[in-house]
């Protein structure tokens, strides 16, 4: 195997820490199949959603807009869970993640729903949900982590200068 290869780097997986490291060893496939996987469940979750309250061109795109929303709120939540509940379990974090919830969430849909309101000619309409959307979503995943980390009772972190994380300090 030549070098580049050997040293692809997971986008998810921060090599500064140790029970991230071990993901990226051994063949690709286990990851595949549950990115696979979960992103089916999770495609197939917002078609049902989306075919179940359809909006016409010029409404907003309150369910596109919620499953998003609600998919920030998830990872949020995720990503708390996979650092400091589910450490070290390879495949929960590619199935949750990358597949149910990226299957789930839409940006594609998001932006031709945008050009949908400003072909109807609703442009201040679509302006409002380009810019709710994101607002909603980077809080939702703010409110997600918060949640969980007080749900667990575990401290918060806001960076990594603050302080070492827990499998940091087992070092």
């Amino acid at each position: 195997m030549d070098r580049a290869r050997s040293t692809a780097v997971d986008p998810d997986v921060d090599l500064r820490v140790p029970a991230q490291r071990h993901e990226l060893t051994g063949t690709p496939w286990p990851v595949l199949a549950a990115v696979a996987a979960g992103g089916a469940l999770g495609a197939v979750a917002r078609y049902g959603l989306t075919g179940r309250w359809p909006h016409s061109a010029s409404a907003f795109p309150w369910v596109t807009f919620v499953i998003n929303v609600s998919g920030c709120l998830l990872i949020g939540c995720l990503m708390v869970l996979v650092e400091h509940l589910w450490v070290g379990r390879r495949l929960v974090r590619p199935f949750l993640g990358a597949g149910v919830l990226g299957g789930f969430t839409t940006f594609s849909s998001y932006v031709l729903d945008i050009q949908r309101l400003l072909a109807a000619g609703v442009a201040g309409l679509a302006l409002v949900y380009l810019a709710g959307t994101v607002l909603a979503a980077l809080l939702a995943v703010w409110c997600g982590q918060l949640l969980t980390h007080t749900l667990l009772r575990v401290p918060r972190r806001f960076g990594r200068a603050r302080g070492r994380r827990h499998d940091e300090t087992a070092r």
